[in-house]
């Protein structure tokens, strides 16, 4: 008998229907020599501190670091999840052959790898690896199933990230809440999540500590076009002021007139961190809503494997574009001028080099006429994508202008499409549809001009402010996260920098929701703002390694090298097993006494079925919580003029009062109500 496990009941029953094991059974299917049956996602988990030794059960800072000899796993303990995995384990138990039919990537390899070694498999396991689950892709895979050991180091990279996350977020969240925080608060620290809440924090002084600064900038309007001066800002106004007079009641002349033309490759296809940004960008999505809804339509077999880091499709994939443009019948009018000729090959869509595990996320030309509501949006958005990519170029035709006034330089853009190529795909749409970083170029056309005219214009002098960075979004947050917190436009560059991006994109939607979920963040319309709990947070940790984001993304870029075997897994756990105990010593010898509070989580929810590991940030739900104090930083101690001032329960006092400090505002005199800055004012006045 060959025994298929997949990760979820729907993909079961899509693979018994092809094998034609059409038997519905208490827990899989079973037809002629094969048996299918599922998890629900995890099923098994990495054992907890308490599960290795009693000295582990109560937090103490003398047991740390917690470094077990061996890890463990064990069954989630829940009710539905033991009865399926006591199926699984008979089956396992009666099969001459396991087909492991989990998802094709490194979590769904572990998800399945853990089940196996649970139930104590001995019979020989082979891989079905897929990257969409139509009849034709599922039976492709049966034809080409993979011994499981060429997928070794892919477990190996998912076992090594979840010892990892465990250590780290095990001993750290420990080590900061006995150390730092108020009896009964915990300090949630973990791999990823803490390097994503510093960027959020970050930001947060960024704006924050930002003078605005005033310049100007200088125009003139001369045929009804404005140029702008060539010199860029004025950082006075006096010497804005003397710019004006220079070019007033002088004319302009046209020194240069010069055209080019240029070309606008189509916009990449899409992974899913793109995916997730473009839709947070037009829709206001959530990351996690956006992994929800394209896993939807991957298991509705209408898109392809959406857990993905690439943007290119593999040369395999090459021949069978043409099918699934002929089978995308909605869009008809838009595909049948692409198939009237050969479909072009550029390297900017297929390239063997660019691609691991899967490729990018396109259509598999199944009908979507069933879809409705955001996900027929997303399916629509995934599609035109898809198109668009096997369109020309656009051609368009550039013109700059120069001119002179009163020795000032002067200068006018415009831009004519003369072969709008792939953006008839998007034709009538909102002007920023296929634009993946959604800037709108000048696409004025500008009358003709002649070098030596000159004529009167019309100069205007405007006054500006320098703008502090924007908050994050979700979308511009996933980016930050894909690059290791660095700013990145340029396609090419952003591909480059992925492997040592902080997270996986299957994960970094659970590790934003984490952040939400344990109030260190919140939402404030489509902007993602720091609470003071992860504002004092990130203050607390002197640790950079816990928060640094480059170092995160260089963990990562180990991760992604033990999968092609050039990086030991085992060397990758003695680095963090190192890293805790350097952390350990450092944090016990800081003889500081600041202590933070955090605000109550929200109740923690039983992990179930379709569950992705995210970071593992400790024991956070176990604990009970204290009532938060609220530290002012902005307003200093008047009493000893080194502490700042901190919020409690019933009156305000001085971060230093362990160190001796006396000073206490009670709140009948000073009203827990007012703002910092009306409470500075007072504190001033009374202490003048």
């Amino acid at each position: 008998m060959k025994l298929c496990i997949t990760e979820k009941p729907s993909v079961a029953k899509d693979i018994a229907a092809i094998l034609g094991a059409n038997v519905k059974r208490d827990g899989y299917y079973e037809g002629g020599d094969y048996k299918v049956t599922w998890t629900f996602g995890h099923l098994c988990t990495l054992k907890e501190p308490a599960d290795y030794t009693d000295l582990w059960k109560r937090w103490s800072l003398g047991a740390l670091p917690m470094i077990p000899k061996r890890f463990g796993i064990k069954l989630i303990a829940d009710k539905g999840i033991e009865r399926q995995f006591n199926v699984i384990k008979t089956l396992i138990g009666e099969a001459d052959e396991v087909i492991n039919c989990g998802d094709a990537g490194q979590e769904g390899e572990l998800i399945q790898r853990w089940v196996m070694q649970k139930a104590e498999i001995h019979c020989p396991v082979r891989r079905l690896w897929i990257s969409s689950l139509t009849d034709e892709s599922i039976r492709e895979g049966f034809n080409d199933l993979k011994p499981e050991s060429d997928y070794d180091r892919l477990y190996y990279a998912g076992l090594s990230r979840a010892i990892g996350d465990w250590i780290l977020g095990m001993n750290a969240t420990r080590l900061y809440s006995l150390k730092y925080s108020s009896p009964g608060n915990v300090l949630s620290i973990g791999r990823v999540q803490t390097p994503t809440l510093a960027l959020i924090v970050q930001r947060h002084h960024e704006i924050a500590n930002f003078k605005p600064e005033d310049f100007w900038e200088l125009k003139t309007l001369y045929r009804e076009v404005t140029f702008n001066a060539t010199s860029g800002r004025f950082k006075t106004e006096a010497e804005a002021t003397e710019a004006m007079n220079k070019i007033s009641g002088v004319p302009m002349v046209i020194k240069d007139v010069a055209e080019k033309q240029g070309k606008e490759a189509p916009p990449r296809l899409f992974d899913l961190t793109s995916l997730q940004v473009e839709c947070n960008k037009k829709w206001g999505w959530t990351a996690d809503d956006t992994l929800r809804l394209i896993q939807s339509l991957y298991e509705k077999k209408v898109t392809t494997y959406p857990r993905v880091d690439t943007t290119y499709l593999s040369d395999d994939i090459y021949p069978k574009i043409p099918v699934i443009l002929k089978q995308m019948t909605p869009y008809a009018t838009l595909t049948d001028p692409l198939l009237s000729s050969k479909i072009p090959k550029s390297k900017k869509v297929f390239d063997n080099s660019k691609v691991t595990d899967h490729h990018a996320i396109i259509p598999t030309g199944q009908s979507p006429s069933a879809l409705i509501g955001d996900e027929r949006k997303l399916y629509h958005l995934i599609a035109l994508r898809f198109i668009a990519a096997f369109y020309p170029d656009c051609i368009f035709r550039a013109t700059t202008v120069l001119g002179e006034a009163g020795g000032v330089g002067f200068k006018a853009t415009g831009k004519v499409i003369v072969d709008p190529g792939w953006r008839n795909v998007y034709a009538g749409k909102d002007s920023n549809e296929g634009n993946d970083d959604g800037e709108q170029s000048d696409d004025r056309i500008l009358p003709p001009f002649t070098v030596g005219e000159s004529g009167p214009h019309e100069p205007s002098l405007l006054k500006k402010q320098t703008q502090p960075p924007k908050y994050y979004t979700e979308g511009t947050l996933l980016r930050a996260m894909e690059s290791a917190g660095k700013t990145v436009d340029d396609e090419e560059l952003r591909e480059a920098m992925k492997e040592n991006g902080i997270g996986r994109p299957s994960t970094r939607a659970s590790i934003i929701e984490t952040l939400f979920k344990r109030r260190y963040i919140y939402r404030e319309r489509k902007n993602i703002m720091a609470s003071q709990a992860g504002i004092d947070l990130v203050a607390t940790i002197n640790e950079e390694l816990l928060k640094s984001a480059k170092l995160t993304g260089l963990w990562e870029n180990k991760l992604r090298r033990i999968e092609r075997g050039d990086f030991s897994a085992a060397d990758f756990i003695a680095e963090l097993k190192t890293l805790i105990g350097d952390i350990v010593i450092n944090v016990l010898s800081d003889n500081s006494s600041r202590r933070i509070e955090v605000a109550d989580e929200e109740p923690v929810k039983k992990k179930r079925s379709g569950s992705r590991s995210g970071d593992n940030s400790g024991e956070a739900a176990k604990k009970p919580r204290a009532p938060r104090i609220k530290k002012l930083d902005d307003i200093v101690c008047p009493a000893c003029g080194q502490g700042h001032i901190l919020k409690g329960r019933a009156a305000y006092g001085c971060s230093r009062f362990r160190e001796g400090c006396t000073l206490r505002l009670d709140f009948n005199d000073y009203s827990p109500e007012l703002t910092p800055a009306k409470l500075a004012s007072l504190i001033k006045k009374q202490y003048k």
